[in-house]
C-alpha cells in the first residue's frame, strides 16, 4: 500500500500524507465531491480534480497489484516461476507488460504447438532453429512416427512450436507495439454496395491518417461506422503493407530479435517463412486489436471530458439567463427584504418594505417597489416561498397589473437553498446591513445563481424552479449523479 501511495504522490506532485489521508477516507467510503468541500484539512486542500485523479489512479493500480498477485500464483503452481521471471514481473508498470510476460504461462486450449510438443517435435523446432545449416525436409524424416504422417506434417508442427514462441514473448510484443504506434496509417474504406446507406460517413470512404494523431471525434465515427457495417479500416506500416506478397515491416522486427538471418543457409527461407507466418497469423489481429482499443478508450476519454467542460459551463449558468431580478424575501413583522441583482448577480441596491400587518403599508410598497423595477430596469422578481409568501406574491401581481409597461415577470421559489446557504457562509456577528441583500438575494439560487450552487446540497433541499427548460432540468440531474 505505501508503495501505490507514494507512486500516486510522485504521479500527481503531492505529499504521500496528503494521498494517505484519501485513500483512508475513499475506503471508508467518502466520495470525491464530500472529501473536496469538507475534509480539506485531511487531504492538505486537494481540490476535486485532483482527487478524482488519485481515486482512479488508485483503482488502476490496486488492480494491477491483483492481477500482478494472480499471475505469480498461477505460474508458481505450474512449476515455472523463476527468480528472473519473478522480478520481471514485480517491476511490470501497466496492465498490457504484466499481460504480455504472462502470456507463454496462460492456461490455453490445446494449440497446435502443444501437439506438436506432445508428438515430439520440439527437438525439430529446436535442431532447426539453432542449426540452421541442416536440411529441414532431411531432418524432418527422422521425426515421422505414427503421430507423424510424413517430413511435411513434422514441418507444420515444428513451424507451430516456433511461431508460439516468437509470439509470446513480452519485449517482443512492446517493441512492435510502439513501432506500429508510430509508424502506422489508420486505412479506412467503405463496405462494398454500403455506399448509399452510410452516406453520413462518406468522409472516411477513402480516408487515411497517421494511428497517433487520429482526433477523437474521427476516432468515434470510424468506429460506429465499423459497428453499423459501413465502414473497414486496417492498420498499414509502409507504403506496400497491403501487399501480402510482399514482406511486412514487422517482419524484420521479428526477425532481428529472434536472430533469424538468411545467410545462404538450408534452413533460412524456412525460418524466414516461420517469421512471415508469426506475423500474419499470430501478432498482425492481436496488435490491431490493442491499438484500436487504445484509441478508441482514449477517445472515449476524451470525449467524456468535453461533455464535462460543456456541463460545467452550464452549470455556471444563471437558469433565468442574465435578467436583472428583484429579489424578494416575504416575512410580516420584520417586513419583506428586497434586494436588486444586475444579470451578473451583483447587488445594485437593497431594502425592507412593510406592506403586511401589522404596519399595512401597501401602497408606500408598490410605489418603492416600481421605482426599483424602472431605475434598475427589472425583468424578473422572485419570490421566496417562506412566511407571507403568498401575501408577497399578491402584491407583486396588484404591481403587474397596475404597471403593465414593466413587463415583469414573476416566479415564487424555495427558500430552503437561501436557508442552507445563509447558515454555511454567515460572517460572525450580527450585521443587518448585509443580512437584509443576502436573505433577499437569495430565495433562489436557481434564479441568479450559478446552477452549480445546487448541486452542493442534498435534492429534498430543492424545489426546482418551472422556468428552467427541459435540458437544464436533465442536466441538474445528472450533475447530481456525478458529483
Amino acid at each position: 500500500m505505501n508503495s501505490i501511495s507514494r507512486r500516486i504522490a510522485n504521479e500527481l506532485g503531492v505529499r504521500e500524507e496528503q494521498v494517505n489521508a484519501t485513500v483512508e477516507l475513499l475506503n471508508g467510503g467518502a466520495t470525491v465531491p464530500f472529501i473536496a468541500r469538507y475534509r480539506k484539512e485531511l487531504t492538505g486542500a486537494l481540490d476535486d480534480i485532483q482527487l478524482r485523479a488519485l481515486e482512479e489512479r488508485l483503482r488502476y493500480l490496486r488492480e494491477l497489484e491483483d492481477r500482478r498477485a494472480t499471475i505469480l500464483a498461477s505460474i508458481d503452481e505450474q512449476g515455472k516461476l523463476t527468480d528472473v521471471l519473478k522480478s520481471s514481473i514485480n517491476g511490470a508498470d501497466t496492465k498490457n507488460r504484466l499481460e504480455d510476460l504472462y502470456l507463454p504461462y496462460k492456461p490455453k486450449r490445446r494449440t497446435k504447438a502443444q501437439i506438436a510438443c506432445e508428438a515430439g517435435l520440439e527437438p525439430l523446432a529446436d535442431g532447426l532453429y539453432n542449426d540452421p545449416t541442416q536440411a529441414p525436409e532431411a531432418l524432418a524424416e527422422q521425426f515421422v512416427n505414427a503421430d507423424v504422417a510424413d517430413s511435411k506434417a513434422a514441418l507444420e508442427g515444428a513451424r507451430a512450436i516456433l511461431m508460439e514462441r516468437f509470439a509470446e514473448d513480452a519485449e517482443l510484443l512492446g517493441q512492435l507495439r510502439g513501432f506500429i504506434w508510430q509508424q502506422g496509417q489508420l486505412k479506412v474504406t467503405v463496405i462494398a454496395g454500403k455506399e448509399a446507406g452510410g452516406a453520413k460517413f462518406r468522409d472516411y470512404f477513402d480516408h487515411s491518417e497517421a494511428l497517433k494523431k487520429v482526433p477523437s471525434h474521427r476516432t468515434l465515427a470510424i468506429l460506429r461506422g465499423r459497428n453499423e457495417g459501413i465502414l473497414s479500416y486496417t492498420i498499414a506500416v509502409g507504403e506496400n503493407s497491403d501487399d501480402r506478397r510482399q514482406p511486412h515491416p514487422a517482419e524484420s522486427y521479428i526477425a532481428a530479435h529472434w536472430n533469424v538471418r538468411d545467410q545462404g543457409r538450408a534452413a533460412d527461407k524456412w525460418l524466414a517463412e516461420v517469421v512471415r507466418w508469426t506475423w500474419r497469423v499470430k501478432l498482425s489481429g492481436q496488435l490491431e486489436t490493442d491499438l484500436i482499443g487504445q484509441i478508441r478508450e482514449a477517445a472515449e476519454t476524451e470525449a467524456i471530458q468535453v461533455f464535462a467542460d460543456n456541463l460545467k459551463d452550464l452549470l455556471l449558468l444563471a437558469p433565468a439567463g442574465p435578467r436583472a431580478t428583484l429579489g424578494l424575501d416575504p416575512g410580516l413583522r420584520t417586513g419583506v427584504k428586497v434586494a436588486v441583482i444586475d444579470g451578473i448577480g451583483q447587488v445594485l441596491d437593497h431594502g425592507a418594505i412593510f406592506p403586511h400587518a401589522p404596519r399595512n403599508q401597501w401602497e408606500a410598497s408598490i410605489e418603492q417597489l416600481r421605482k426599483w423595477c424602472r431605475q434598475y430596469n427589472i425583468e424578473l422578481v422572485a419570490i421566496g416561498n417562506g412566511t407571507a409568501s403568498r401575501e408577497t406574491d399578491k402584491l407583486v401581481a396588484d404591481l403587474c397589473k397596475r404597471y403593465p409597461e414593466l413587463k415583469l415577470a414573476r416566479i415564487v421559489v424555495s427558500e430552503s437553498v437561501r436557508l442552507f446557504i445563509q447558515h454555511r457562509n454567515s460572517p460572525r456577528g450580527n450585521c443587518r446591513t448585509w443580512m437584509s441583500p443576502f436573505a433577499a438575494r437569495y430565495p433562489c439560487p436557481a434564479l441568479a445563481g450559478p446552477v452549480a450552487e445546487l448541486v452542493k446540497m442534498s435534492q429534498n433541499l430543492l424545489v426546482w424552479a418551472n422556468i428552467s427548460t427541459t435540458y437544464r432540468r436533465y442536466s441538474y440531474r445528472a450533475a447530481c449523479m456525478q458529483w
